[in-house]
């Protein structure tokens, strides 16, 4: 996939987990009410989504959550109710642009940086409007750089 903003291609990603299946060598102790437990234990923790299934693939040996639980990360954290108001990829773009406004205000002739932060910009206009759209976010919720901080909490 191409990036948003430029003809360029995309950084390319890790790759997942060839089979879709729970793996032989997996601890017959990790079985899926196991998984859910530490999933739920690292979100009350205060990680993310993405750094709770890095945790478990790096330190538990877990590959994939979805193929032991038949359930996402996500739907784990949302039946235990400890979602974040901000979807955490709209949350990582707030927090870049919060970040690029600060080093704007001390650089206030980097004019590279100030058409990044357009662009970041833009980005985020057009996730929290998809977002509104799915009703994750509320339908009067707007991104405004005043709030940022508020909502990085």
């Amino acid at each position: 996939m191409a990036r948003m903003h430029t003809r360029r291609k995309g950084q390319s990603g890790s790759r997942r987990p060839s089979t879709l299946q729970t793996p032989e060598w997996l601890d017959k102790e990790k079985n899926a009410e196991w998984v859910e437990n530490k999933v739920v234990e690292l979100a009350k923790a205060g990680n993310t989504p993405s750094m709770i299934g890095m945790l478990l693939r790096d330190q538990y040996g877990v590959p994939l959550v979805k193929v032991i639980t038949g359930k996402k990360i996500l739907d784990i954290i949302t039946e235990n109710n400890l979602e974040r108001q901000v979807p955490e990829d709209l949350r990582n773009m707030i927090a870049k642009a919060a970040k690029m406004r600060r080093h704007l205000e001390e650089n206030k002739k980097d004019f590279v940086s100030k058409r990044g932060l357009q662009l970041i910009e833009s980005k985020i206009h057009r996730l929290s409007k998809y977002y509104r759209k799915k009703h994750v976010l509320s339908a009067d919720w707007k991104y405004s750089p005043d709030q940022a901080a508020v909502l990085l909490r």
